[in-house]
């Protein structure tokens, strides 16, 4: 199916004005007109690039952020309604009942339910606009890019747009995913709900009847070795045994190979991308190169709704993998002699439907082989310990298997594989067939599966690594989804998100992303804690950040500012006044004791900074735990005298007269010393400077003239030079000894300084200007008269 029509059967009819415009821009192209022999001019590229860069594009983006700062907000008032409810363990007297709780619970849950729905759309409107960017480009350079190649220029505007990235949706899905556990607690009737996933990013997974949560990262080149060798510190690599690959020597990585199946129209791949219930993936395996006779998988992957994966898999012969692809063979010869082993008639039956259900499925939805994924693993595992399990997936390449073009398939139709690069034992980068049919992937694929432990934390390098700058977040990435979307983008029509993430550079500054996790994590540990206090239980582990997280320096900051504003403290409410806060993290966070709780009701009332965190200046605006407010309130209470009254000291205690950083022998390193001297020395270099400038201008000048005059203000300006860098230099010498807190910077001097020269120089220049006018009137009254006394002299000849 064409992209335009996909385009209008897809469209979301309220916002049907706000998507791409592709009749128009291909008009523009001319794709109406087949026929058309008319150039290419200077003038049509630039009217379409005006149209696909200025209009089309700034149209999309601006609408989804407008959109997506809706849905921050609706989110956020129910979060709200949320916080105004009354929790669990609450016995205030104006509590609701519990029916009138439930059908408030239920009316939120609606209205979650409306965002929810918006959100899936949203989703659908920027991987639609996004596919259709890329699809018009991509036609614009095949038609009319002999001089012009602009698919370079859209990819990376629509890098700097991000709004086909599921980096901008994860704190929404996470925050509504925390709304509906509340909710859900509290309506159902059994009183639980499956647990709450605390990472966004997590996909949880089932492997042979256990259960594990899944995350899925890039890591670039340049960061694998330090990857690896952090791995290797705290997990031994994983060597795979003689079952996987017959011929495996285990000196080396092996090599994985595996063979996707779809149809013609992609079905398999369209479920994965609009992530529809029960979406599945069906794949051959095995290790090593298929001449050395390895253990040949047929795995079926399953999504079910409720976002886990199931897989079903069993072993095949290379000779009958035809045969059942054909339904010719039915695996009887296995299961015979899985009878004759004397195995259960449980896993005899098990082997049986599993085979059946892989076949008929084939066969229902004619599956063929469309694109190999060849990879090297590096797995890490402690022996007979399977609760933590890592992989690192490099030299990835996707080729084509397909046999879409009759004319010039890539695959044999008469064989289930491509026979010319399993027969030649062909290996990475696969030169010898054509690149055409080749994609190489540029990371590497690090995933991390964490058998699910409610008793048990996550180990906390295993947390930073996940939060470091050596791995970039890619949750749900499939090698399927990559490898047909690198090389059949003509068939289809819808991309994957993490498709912009390959036009730019995933390595980030160390800093910057140690930042960017704090705020996260703050973000998280906030909203889980409004959703702990409404349930009466603790949700999550408690965030604490260092010293150096920007949270913490967000904190400080609302403490300085609060008490340098003034804010007088409000009066508590009714109830409060027991409350015995234990801890205030950086992240602004209100954690009190579970007796005050129960005194107050559970009841935290207050606003939020600009981070959405509670602090407690929302609360009480004048009160902070900082040593200097601390030192401030003393000192306004001792001023205030009467009003506030004098602070009583405990007996054998005596009021300090010196801080107490102030105490202890003084120690001030050489480069303070001479940082003080060298502005010194500028200072007086400025001095000898305007000095030597106005001796000269005065020497040089006569009695009386505008020169004159300029010089005597050069030497006042060359003396206020000297005299202002004497009185710093022994001003902030005191203030290192005295090791005063008080800022070093003075902009007097550099301002007066900087005036009086602007002012002489306006002076000089106004001075010389009207000396220049008083000459050029001089020098007109001069040539007048001479004019005129030559005509006077040429008048007395003419009458002699």
């Amino acid at each position: 199916m064409r992209f335009g029509k996909t385009l209008k059967q897809s469209m979301y009819e309220p916002w049907r004005d706000k998507y791409i415009e592709y009749d128009k821009l291909k008009s523009l192209l001319r794709e109406d007109r087949p026929d058309d022999d008319e150039p290419w001019t200077e003038e049509d590229e630039v009217r379409f690039c005006d149209e696909i860069f200025n209009v089309q594009l700034e149209k999309v983006a601006q609408f989804q952020e407008e959109k997506m700062q809706e849905l921050r907000q609706r989110v956020d008032a129910a979060f709200d309604k949320l916080r105004d409810l009354p929790p669990a363990d609450s016995e205030n007297k104006d509590k609701p009942t519990d029916e009138a709780l439930a059908q408030r619970l239920k009316e939120l849950e609606a209205e979650l339910d409306a965002i929810t729905n918006e959100v899936k759309e949203l989703r659908k409107y920027s991987n639609l606009n996004y596919t259709g960017f890329l699809k018009i480009v991509k036609k614009h350079d095949r038609k009319r890019g002999d001089r012009y190649k602009i698919r370079p220029i859209m990819q990376v505007s629509l890098s700097k747009r991000p709004f086909n990235s599921e980096q901008g949706y994860t704190p929404l899905l996470n925050k509504l995913s925390l709304l509906y556990f509340a909710i859900r607690q509290h309506l159902e009737e059994n009183g639980s709900v499956e647990p709450y996933h605390l990472d966004p990013i997590s996909q949880p997974e089932t492997h042979n009847g256990e259960k594990y949560t899944a995350y899925k990262f890039w890591v670039h080149p340049d960061n694998l070795l330090e990857v690896k060798t952090y791995i290797l510190r705290r997990l031994p690599a994983l060597v795979y045994s003689h079952q996987s690959s017959k011929e495996w020597d285990g000196d080396e990585d092996p090599t994985i190979t595996s063979l996707y199946f779809d149809n013609a129209n992609f079905q398999l791949y369209y479920q994965k991308v609009e992530r529809e219930a029960e979406a599945s993936s069906l794949r051959l395996r095995w290790y090593g190169q298929l001449s050395q006779n390895p253990e040949i998988v047929f795995e079926q992957k399953i999504i079910h709704d409720n976002g886990t994966s199931e897989e079903r898999k069993f072993p095949i012969k290379e000779k009958y993998i035809k045969p059942f692809l054909d339904g010719e063979y039915k695996m009887e010869k296995s299961i015979q002699k899985m009878e004759r082993q004397g195995q259960s008639t449980a896993d005899v039956e098990e082997f049986r439907s599993t085979a059946e259900a892989i076949q008929d499925y084939i066969r229902s939805n004619k599956l063929e082989p469309v694109v190999r994924a060849n990879y090297v693993r590096t797995a890490f595992q402690n022996p007979g310990d399977d609760r933590i399990r890592l992989s690192i997936d490099t030299d990835i390449a996707f080729i084509r298997e397909d046999t879409l073009d009759r004319d010039r398939p890539c695959r044999d139709p008469n064989n289930w594989h491509r026979t010319d690069i399993d027969d030649s034992n062909m290996t990475y980068p696969f030169k010898n067939i054509n690149q055409s049919e080749v994609s190489l992937f540029p990371y590497a694929v690090l995933e991390i599966k964490l058998k699910e432990d409610q008793n048990r934390k996550r180990p906390v390098w295993v947390t930073d690594l996940m939060a470091s700058h050596l791995v970039h977040p890619c949750p749900r990435f499939s090698k399927f989804m990559q490898g047909v979307a690198s090389l059949f983008e003509d068939y289809v029509n819808r991309l994957p998100f993490w498709l912009p993430d390959l036009d730019t550079d995933i390595r980030k500054d160390p800093q910057v992303a140690f930042e960017e996790e704090e705020v996260k994590r703050a973000h998280r540990a906030q909203n889980e804690q409004v959703v702990g206090s409404f349930l009466g239980t603790k949700l999550g582990n408690s965030f604490k950040p260092s010293r150096s997280s920007p949270v913490a320096k967000s904190y400080l900051a609302e403490r300085v500012a609060a008490e340098s504003s003034g804010a007088k403290a409000q009066t508590p409410a009714s109830g409060a006044t027991d409350r015995t806060p234990t801890a205030v993290t950086p992240a602004g966070e209100l954690n009190e004791s579970s007796s005050s709780q129960q005194q107050d009701g559970g009841q935290q009332q207050g606003g939020r900074s600009e981070y959405g965190t509670m602090t407690l200046s929302s609360v009480f605006p004048g009160f902070s735990l900082s040593k200097y407010s601390k030192a401030m309130r003393l000192k306004r209470a001792q001023g205030e005298g009467g009003r506030r009254g004098s602070v009583t000291l405990p007996p054998g205690v005596e009021e300090p007269t010196e801080w107490l950083k102030n105490s202890g022998p003084l120690q001030i390193e050489p480069k303070v010393w001479l940082a003080n001297e060298r502005t010194f020395l500028k200072w007086q270099h400025i001095c000898v400077l305007l000095g030597g400038l106005a001796i000269s201008l005065y020497t040089a000048a006569g009695r009386g003239t505008v020169a004159e005059w300029i010089a005597v203000g050069f030497i006042i300006i060359a003396a206020f030079a000297g005299g202002w860098g004497y009185f710093l230099l022994h001003s902030r010498r005191k203030m290192i000894i005295e090791r005063s807190g008080k800022d070093f910077d003075n902009f007097f001097g550099p301002l007066v300084i900087s005036v009086a020269l602007m002012v002489a120089l306006i002076l000089n220049f106004s001075f010389a200007y009207r000396d220049f006018l008083a000459r050029a009137q001089a020098r007109a009254a001069v040539e007048a008269l001479f004019i005129q006394s030559s005509n006077a002299s040429a008048s007395h000849i003419d009458l002699r």
